[in-house]
């Protein structure tokens, strides 16, 4: 199936905005986890800690975010063809 010039650059724009919310939402998140530890002198431990959840939460997230934009993306950009009759009608 071929697509058009417009279904294309909706499928550009649909992953620039999957790529750019997401990088927000995971610096957010880093920044909220691994902020204090980078902030404030805290213990080894607890800094160490903050820190490293930090980086561990901020990719998952990207990723959950940009498979959640896409998947949505897909699902609603499939409208029935206009004009042609459904088989159950």
């Amino acid at each position: 199936m071929r697509r058009t010039q417009a279904e294309r650059d909706a499928i550009t724009i649909e992953i620039g905005y999957a790529l750019c919310s997401a990088a927000f939402a995971a610096a957010v998140l880093f920044g909220a986890v691994a902020g204090p530890a980078l902030l404030f002198s805290l213990p080894g431990t607890v800094g160490g800690l903050l820190l490293h959840a930090g980086l561990v939460l901020a990719p998952v997230l990207f990723l959950v975010r940009v498979a959640s934009v896409l998947l949505r993306f897909r699902m609603v950009s499939q409208p029935s063809q206009p004009g042609r009759t459904r088989p159950d009608s």
